[in-house]
């Protein structure tokens, strides 16, 4: 029994299997969701590492790295789109046994994340210190921020192609790539974050700008890799400059399948702005606190990501290979698999908030609001996991419309509203903020569940 676990682990992060179409269930998801979680936790753990190292120059710096990531979300939630367009036609087209296609639906996207990025840029450089301003009242966050806020957008074409060829990778069934490109890009920040930040050695001390530098020359690296592996046959696609042209039949598809899939994200990433805005009044050491404990979150709910990535891909395929059932099958057993895991961090987090949040800070400010928000959010874990997954697996049939009506609808109608009552008229502050955000995704697993058992995602067509 060992040695065929262990068989099957060495298959996972090897990846010499792409379709899942055929065989057990389960050991589709183990394969694919292996590298896609240990890829995920590579994300988690830069995050985490990038805030301890931010920490250490002011309070101020988190801020600056909070606000920019907050709106960043918002941008990039256009590369989530098209990610998610790129996969689910990446997978329907290898579940069709038409790797060609597959292959071109990855070229494609390539150009549609490169005009992305432009447009992102030029915004971003231009209204760096207007964006922080907005969002802050603190000119000292602006003054520390501007720089590292306008490299960060500068250098965006880094993040958005290393989120659209890992959509291809995934859709391909080629996990590991994945794994193993994000791997590089965060193991390269979290070397190169200390240096910069402080100026180790013959580098130079940049400050929270360093934390920029590190980021961009770390995702550099980790697209490098990834265009590499494309263009030597290292994986199941096989991209070549002679048919690197624009398509625009194939540009149409993804974007009329990642407009809706962007929307789906930006919708979510509009609402932690709005909840970025309230607990940003209550002064910038809550405003630390619950930046710690969502960094802490995204490292706990980034692996869960993985399995719920692998739901999406396991849609693709089988639906391209005309089994439906199947496909249903997969998304019910990695829902189970996945809120095993969410219920397990939640109540280690509830346990031992305090020693985490620690780790950070010893500002009784700051650590307060930190352990608070951590306690709350882990409340609703198990319903976060189905949620998740049932998003993923819409997705991964091309139904990006119906997650983005559950998200409008959840966040929107839901979770603002109520955040901004909570905090403000009920003075329950960052409390009543993390409390909305716990009602909203509880509510959206619950509606998300009820739509995926009616089964029309069966019949999108891409």
């Amino acid at each position: 029994m060992l040695d065929k676990i262990l068989r099957t682990l060495r298959l996972a992060l090897t990846g010499k299997e792409e379709n899942f179409t055929t065989g057990s269930i389960r050991r589709a998801i183990i394969l694919l969701s292996v590298p896609m979680v240990i890829e995920m936790i590579g994300e988690g753990i830069f995050a985490v590492v990038d805030a301890y190292w931010v920490s250490k120059i002011s309070t101020a710096a988190v801020t600056v790295i909070g606000l920019t990531e907050t709106v960043a979300t918002l941008i990039y939630s256009t590369a989530i789109g098209i990610s998610i367009a790129v996969t689910a036609m990446t997978a329907r087209r290898i579940g069709e046994e038409k790797p060609d296609e597959a292959a071109e639906a990855g070229i494609q996207a390539i150009w549609l994340g490169t005009a992305l990025a432009v447009i992102i840029a030029v915004f971003g450089v231009y209204f760096a210190d207007d964006i922080l301003r907005i969002l802050s009242k603190d000119e000292e966050v602006v003054a520390v921020g501007t720089n590292y806020t306008r490299l960060l957008f500068g250098s965006n074409i880094v993040i958005v192609l290393l989120f659209v060829l890992n959509g291809v990778f995934r859709g391909a069934g080629d996990a590991s790539m994945a794994m193993k490109s994000l791997w590089i890009a965060n193991g390269l920040n979290i070397i190169l974050d200390p240096l910069f930040i402080f100026g180790i050695g013959f580098f130079p001390e940049l400050g929270l700008f360093g934390a920029a530098v590190a980021t961009t020359i770390g995702r550099g690296a980790g697209v490098l890799f990834q265009l590499y592996i494309l263009f030597n046959g290292g994986s199941v696609l096989r991209m070549t400059l002679k048919n690197f042209k624009v398509i625009p039949a194939t540009i149409k598809r993804l974007m009329n399948v990642s407009a809706t899939g962007a929307l789906q994200f930006a919708v979510a990433s509009c609402s932690w702005i709005f909840l970025a805005g309230i607990v940003a009044d209550l002064g910038k050491e809550i405003f630390a606190g619950y930046t710690y404990a969502i960094r802490l979150v995204i490292f706990a709910i980034l692996p869960a990501w993985g399995i719920a990535n692998a739901a999406a891909t396991l849609v693709g395929q089988n639906l391209g290979a005309g089994q439906p059932e199947r496909a249903e099958k997969s998304v019910w057993k990695a829902s189970a698999y996945n809120a095993v895991f969410m219920g397990a961090v939640g109540v280690l987090f509830f346990l031992f908030a305090e020693p985490i949040i620690g780790i950070f800070t010893a500002d009784p400010q700051v650590l307060k609001p930190g352990v608070l928000c951590l306690r709350i959010f882990c409340a609703g874990n198990i319903f976060y996991s189905y949620g998740m997954v049932m998003g993923q697996a819409f997705g991964g049939a091309g139904d990006t419309r119906t997650p983005t009506v559950i998200n409008l609808i959840c966040f929107w109608a839901i979770e603002i509203p109520l955040a901004f009552l909570l905090a403000k008229h009920f003075d329950l502050g960052v409390a009543g903020v993390m409390a909305s955000i716990v009602i909203a995704e509880s509510a959206l697993a619950v509606i998300a569940v009820i739509l995926f058992r009616r089964g029309k995602w069966k019949l999108t067509v891409i």
